[in-house]
């Protein structure tokens, strides 16, 4: 996932996400091997276009660094394509996912010994200390010199390529879709040369989505609200997410963000009195690190019993497939389970 800024510094203790496991298809099936044997410049060089910039690979990165950056869907990248052997560095984790093993597997990767700086990364001397030959960021605020990271063109000095992900150049993930994910899978299949794997996630991927939504289409899709667990327990409705990649997951799934007029931002701030008077068909919360989601999805539920959802008890509980990633499918057909039993 990703997100403006401030909202990421707000929800900084709850939003360390994600963990992968290397996988054929998006429920995290091994694949049964690792990437072509490093160093091999066979199907070099590429490039690709990456936030106005030209990014040539003579052969595939052997050194990799994945920064924070509120996100996960860099890691369970690589991780679902098999790269993991490619990571030096890495400092996106999350404790719990929909993909089995996702969690552990994460834990077992290497975080380069690094003292996070104030904003929450890796500090540029440290960066160039990793010698990474690629450093990936969700957005372009990992590679900004006044919050002390090392810049874009510092990395290409020392022969470090740098990657944005989609919808990161601007560090705005408001207009983000699944067609972002699977860009995502499509970039790094290219450069590290591995391209039939990911096409074969994304091909899975348009398949479960398709059989789900074939079921879910319906005229009027239920509403539904889609938050964190709040890790106090108190009903907090200050980060209701109101646009991304959250609404085409909805939406493939058979339903509609009940808040998505009430901001242009990733987030809406909603009042009480609004979230009373919005008939709410369903609920998604999602399970930040520490927090209990199902146990917070039923205090509202019962503190707000106009509403549809608390009376027929229609509500899922999600992690990381609600973020960009490679796993969007999973959280389409579990939200579909409960929007539409017959979609499941």
């Amino acid at each position: 996932m990703s997100m403006n800024r401030p909202a990421a510094a707000t929800l900084a203790a709850a939003l360390c996400l994600l963990t992968a496991a290397c996988g054929s298809s998006s429920d995290g099936t091994a694949s049964g091997g690792t990437t072509e044997a490093a160093g091999s410049t066979s199907g070099y060089p590429v490039t690709l276009d990456n936030c106005g910039r030209k990014l040539t690979f003579d052969k595939a990165p052997e050194r990799v660094v994945v920064m924070n950056g509120a996100s996960v869907a860099e890691v369970s990248t690589l991780l679902a394509l098999g790269l993991e052997d490619r990571i030096v560095a890495n400092q996106q984790s999350y404790g719990r996912s929909e993909v089995p093993g996702r969690a552990a597997a994460i834990k077992e990767l290497p975080t380069g010994g690094i003292t996070l700086n104030g904003a929450g990364d890796i500090p540029r001397e440290a960066m160039l200390g990793l010698r990474p030959d690629l450093v990936l960021s969700v957005t372009s605020y990992g590679f900004e010199q006044k919050n002390g990271f090392a810049t874009r063109e510092q990395l290409q000095q020392v022969g470090a390529n740098s990657y944005i992900s989609p919808q990161g150049c601007d560090d705005d993930p408001s207009k983000m879709t699944v067609a972002d994910s699977y860009q995502l899978l499509r970039d790094m299949g290219k450069i590290f040369h591995v391209g039939d794997r990911a096409e074969k996630l994304i091909a899975e991927s348009e398949k479960n989505i398709a059989a789900v939504t074939g079921k879910a289409e319906t005229d009027k899709p239920p509403k539904v609200m889609v938050l964190f667990a709040s890790p106090s327990g108190k009903t907090d409705f200050s980060l209701v997410f109101a646009q991304g990649i959250v609404n085409d997951i909805l939406a493939r799934a058979g339903g509609a963000n009940a808040f998505e007029d009430t901001a242009e931002t990733l987030f809406a701030n909603v009042s009480k009195e609004k979230a009373a008077t919005t008939d709410v068909d369903a609920l998604v919360v999602i399970d930040a690190g520490g927090t209990d989601a199902s146990a917070y999805a039923k205090k509202l539920l019962k503190e707000f019993p106009q509403w549809p959802a608390a009376k027929n008890n229609t509500y899922v509980t999600l992690s990381d497939s609600m973020y960009l990633g490679p796993s969007n499918d999973l959280a389409v057909k579990k939200i579909a389970e409960v929007l539409r039993p017959a979609a499941g």
